[in-house]
């Protein structure tokens, strides 16, 4: 799609009819499932990981949950590879058609997306194991192997879901939605759920409950969630598209408190400050759903505005919402209230010490009026730029067909 072309669509207008580049395929491409069962296999060991490092601790490198981390790797390697060669080096002329050339080699852009992030996954594993020999079996979740590693899964996952909106994008013409269409929709709104769970896996650290009276969780929200709301909405043309992979994050958060502390687990280092005996779910969810709502309700009504008009009422709509509904419900979390299976504030860390604010139920750097409304005004920015890089560029991911 043109610059041009792009400039004179709406940012939320429904996609005009256009031929279809080649023959509709038959159905979803075997690949794309692997793409799919090797993101949700990352998803799940990540999570586990990390539970394993607050009720166990790093015991070993080659545990179950690192096992699922790097199967994601592994299988990114073997469908790329695959791709790669086969569409470079076969006779295929489908696949040609809908492959580019990179240094020669021709595969669906998609292929080398993941293929760069199964190979970054694949090189942080004894570098993450030299980095705890040399300085501590259970450090910070964002230490340079984590990075690396949390980079690779997300280059893969991004390789995956533009593997999805190549085949989604030559599947719609503008007519009537095909089954194909919408398995390819599903998987792709799937994937951007795990997206999301994605971004706040990497923003744990900074919105753990005890935080969430400050002013950073909000700031690191707005940075890095709108962008992909965003895009994700114009790229997939789903209706209720920040809704669906809000919900996502959210149901594999609620599955973790609810499935996790079924397992019996016991600390293999120390020192232990809590009788830790099953695993250690993760927090309750952050309420991101709701303000997703509130944007997909907005981008429905704003169809015929501006890209950057949107932008600017989504970042602060996104903010306020937000702030609103996670404020009061962190006082609720902090309270005997909630100390129960659902909500899951009686877990804790073996390491947790009975005096630190998490075990205390105490805020950590509570912010003042003045300071929040300062950083509430910086996170609408951020968000708003956030929205209009999203709407941008999934505008252009919308003519993908390779």
């Amino acid at each position: 799609m043109s610059t041009v072309g792009m400039a004179q669509q709406q940012p939320f207008s429904a996609p005009s009819a256009r031929p279809v580049a080649m023959e509709r395929s038959a159905g979803v491409p075997w690949y794309i499932y692997m793409g799919v069962i090797a993101i949700t296999s990352a998803q799940i060991g990540g999570n586990w990981d990390i539970s394993w490092h607050r009720s166990i601790g790093r015991d070993a490198f080659l545990t179950a949950p690192h096992l699922m981390i790097y199967a994601c790797g592994v299988i990114a390697a073997v469908i790329c590879s695959y791709l790669i060669f086969a569409t470079t080096f076969g006779n295929s002329e489908e696949m040609r058609r809908v492959s580019v050339n990179v240094l020669g080699f021709r595969a669906p852009l998609g292929a080398f997306l993941a293929a760069w992030g199964g190979i970054a996954m694949l090189t942080s594993a004894p570098f993450d194991n030299f980095w705890h020999n040399a300085y501590g079996v259970d450090v910070k979740i964002i230490s340079p192997p984590h990075t690396l590693l949390i980079l690779g899964i997300r280059a893969v996952g991004i390789g995956v879901l533009f593997l999805i909106l190549a085949a989604m994008n030559r599947e719609a013409t503008g007519e009537v939605e095909t089954p194909t269409h919408r398995r390819l929709q599903n998987l792709f709104l799937y994937i951007g759920g795990l997206t999301i769970c994605g971004q706040m896996l990497f923003l744990l650290e900074t919105t753990w409950d005890v935080k969430l009276h400050s002013a950073t969780p909000y700031i690191a929200l707005s940075l890095f969630l709108p962008v992909m709301f965003a895009l994700l909405a114009q790229s997939s043309r789903a209706r209720w598209a920040c809704t669906i992979t809000a919900s996502i994050y959210t149901a594999y958060a609620l599955a973790e408190i609810l499935i996790f502390p079924l397992f019996p687990a016991a600390p293999k280092l120390g020192p232990v400050f809590f009788p830790v005996t099953h695993l250690v779910p993760a927090k309750f969810p952050i309420l991101v759903i709701i303000p997703a709502i509130a944007l997909d309700l907005l981008w429905q009504r704003t169809k015929s505005w501006k890209f950057w008009q949107i932008a600017l009422a989504s970042g602060v709509l996104f903010t306020v919402v937000m702030f609103l509904v996670e404020w009061p419900f962190a006082s609720f979390l902090l309270s005997k209230a909630s100390e129960n299976r659902f909500f899951g504030t009686i877990y804790f860390d073996y390491n947790s010490p009975s005096n630190g604010v998490d075990r205390m139920r105490q805020w950590l750097n509570p912010a003042g009026p003045a300071t929040m409304a300062v950083a509430l005004a910086w996170a609408s920015l951020y968000g708003a730029a956030g929205t209009y890089l999203g709407l941008r560029f999934g505008r252009w991911m919308r003519g993908v067909q390779r």
